[in-house]
């Protein structure tokens, strides 16, 4: 056990206990991540056994389920696996169609899914569904689906609310002309003890893993009673934050940063309406300074980015070309900034928020990101190309850039002929995090087998900043289909975009002492430990890089030079321990 930082670690012991001892049930059943992404000819069982929801496979009809607004109910049965399921006909409305009626507790997480279909209609071969609560707080979006005709799609989401209420579930579809069919339907609460838990059972399989390390003396004699000090050299997990190009001249700015950064993102430097203010004249001095100045304290750099989809981000002579003329433009720019910085950078965001905007598709066809795509891979090959998007996970209203439809973006982009190495960028400007719909979403995304970054995550400065920041990292941190996580707060002498982490004499802010309390905890700082009568000390660490030394209260102090402990995902199986034996 450390014998520093106590406090980070007893909340999970206490939770430890709980479960090993208590006998408990209130942690016996496991957060549920899988997603099905593919359409099925029918709907897998729901998950949860449905959780608190009523009769969730219709085997017992319409029990518990009544209609809403102007609609037929009714129930059918699949012709080839006599599968039941619900229907509504003649809609009049978004939301009219069925419903059920549930009592939902104040800060108690959500956890829905289901699995949804539409009748065909000629001209009509999908429908964007939505899984609605609606209360005396208005209408909620608790998770996504684009819903086809002849296979069942899966939703899923998430929703915590603020005061304990009744609410009534909803499945939204704007198109009426369609019947909209549902099954295997599920709304699973869990407490935040549980929530919690799993966050930390799945940091521990996904994050860290198990240790053996054994003192002996230089007979191979175990050294019982050692002290062994781990110092963590270099930790696997990418984590950062942007910088801005003040960092150049700022001695403060500086040491700050890079006392705990290794990875960052310049936050307009590289972007083509900076380096090409004017049409034909490129200045990539500032970009070229700051990536000398990140190079030379071994911090890696993410590429943001080549195009803007957001018309109202691109040069502003570029809004005004014809198609052919923009092709050219365009053509020159992915050519000069990417063979300028070839082989410096570790990801491009090629076009930035082409799930919300389509100012090249527009201009240069429906094809025109994928074409880009594939021009960046093959530039270079060791940037992965980068989608990169806003309101995916920060909430549930935004009905262009949700789950579904990011998901949809990435099946768009292949079928139009990009078959490279693919990232899902994720950007997470927050204001108020709703962590189920977080880890829902991220489950979704996951389903694509691509690697997932946080892009440029930041939360409002409103009251609770700080919390809402470390709750956002320590759920993100803690998903499997996470690789990285960039924050979004680059430093500016009249404040930053969203989120500072320190005042203007770079000293910490609140939301800088929650980054530090982190980095601090996953860098296992001021770990120690004792070793048994066998000489050994057996732990959990962090995956990454540690320098051991070893102490005996019988011996001199004895360094270990000869061997680097690197401490890895154990590829044959969960639960095995690493075994590192140290000669002293």
């Amino acid at each position: 056990m450390e014998t520093v930082e106590k406090e980070i670690f007893l909340p999970w012991l206490v939770i430890y206990f709980l479960v090993c001892y208590s006998g408990l049930e209130v942690y016996g059943e496991d957060y549920d991540y899988s997603f099905t992404s593919e359409c099925l000819a029918d709907p897998l069982s729901a998950q949860y056994n449905g959780g608190i929801v009523l009769n969730p496979n219709f085997n017992e009809g319409l029990h518990g389920w009544r209609k809403s607004g102007f609609a037929n109910m009714t129930t059918r049965i699949s012709n080839t696996t006599n599968n039941t399921f619900i229907v509504a006909a003649n809609r009049k409305g978004p939301l009219h169609g069925f419903t059920q009626k549930y009592f939902l507790k104040k800060d108690t997480y959500y956890v829905t899914s289901a699995w949804v279909q539409v009748s065909h209609v000629d001209g009509i071969i999908d429908a964007h569904v939505a899984l609605v609560l609606r209360g005396p707080f208005g209408i909620q979006r608790g998770g996504w689906a684009i819903a086809r005709s002849g296979c069942w799609s899966m939703l899923k989401g998430g929703l915590i609310l603020n005061t304990s209420r009744h609410v009534d579930l909803y499945f939204e579809a704007n198109n009426t002309a369609i019947e909209l069919w549902a099954d295997s339907i599920s709304v699973k609460p869990f407490s935040q003890e549980e929530w919690k838990f799993h966050q930390h059972q799945s940091t521990e399989k996904v994050r860290k893993a198990k240790v053996k390390i054994q003192a002996v003396d230089s007979q191979g004699q175990p050294l019982p009673n050692a002290t062994v000090s781990l110092a963590q050299q270099r930790n696997n997990f990418p984590f950062g934050n942007a910088v801005s190009q003040h960092i150049l001249s700022n001695k403060d700015y500086q040491d700050w940063f890079t006392s705990r950064f290794r990875y960052t993102v310049f936050e307009n430097e590289m972007k083509w309406y900076t380096n090409e203010k004017i049409q034909g004249q490129q200045d990539y001095n500032v970009a070229d300074a700051m990536l000398r100045f990140v190079q030379k304290h071994n911090i890696q750099v993410r590429g943001h980015n080549v195009f803007w989809n957001n018309p109202q981000n691109m040069p502003s002579w570029a809004r005004y070309l014809s198609p052919a003329q923009l092709s050219s433009a365009a053509s020159r720019r992915i050519n000069s900034v990417m063979n300028r910085y070839l082989g410096q950078l570790i990801h491009w965001d090629v076009v930035n928020e082409n799930v919300h905007f389509s100012f090249l598709e527009d201009m240069l066809g429906k094809n025109a990101s994928a074409v880009y795509y594939n021009k960046a891979n093959e530039i270079d090959s060791n940037a992965i190309p980068f989608l990169n998007d806003f309101n995916t996970i920060e909430h549930g209203f935004d009905g262009t850039s949700n789950p579904a439809k990011y998901l949809e973006k990435i099946r768009d982009l292949r079928s139009h002929g990009y078959s490279g190495p693919l990232g899902i960028g994720l950007q997470g400007h927050f204001v108020k995090p709703n962590l189920p719909y977080i880890r829902s979403s991220l489950d979704m995304l996951a389903s694509a087998g691509l690697p997932i970054w946080i892009t440029e995550l930041d939360v409002a400065n409103t009251t609770n900043q700080e919390v809402y920041l470390e709750d956002i990292i320590r759920e993100v941190h803690a998903h499997p289909g996470v690789k990285g996580i960039m924050m979004w707060a680059p430093w500016g002498p009249k404040g930053c975009y969203r989120m500072c982490l320190t005042d203007n004499n770079f000293k910490n802010l609140a939301t800088g002492n929650v980054v530090d309390r982190i980095l601090k905890e996953w860098s296992h700082w001021g770990f120690s430990g004792i070793t048994n009568e066998n000489g050994l000390f057996e732990t959990s660490l962090f995956h990454g890089d540690y320098e051991v030394e070893i102490n005996h209260p019988e011996k001199q102090t004895y360094v270990s030079t000869a061997q680097k402990v690197k401490v890895a995902a154990q590829k044959d199986g969960a639960g095995k321990f690493s075994h590192y034996t140290i000669f002293v």
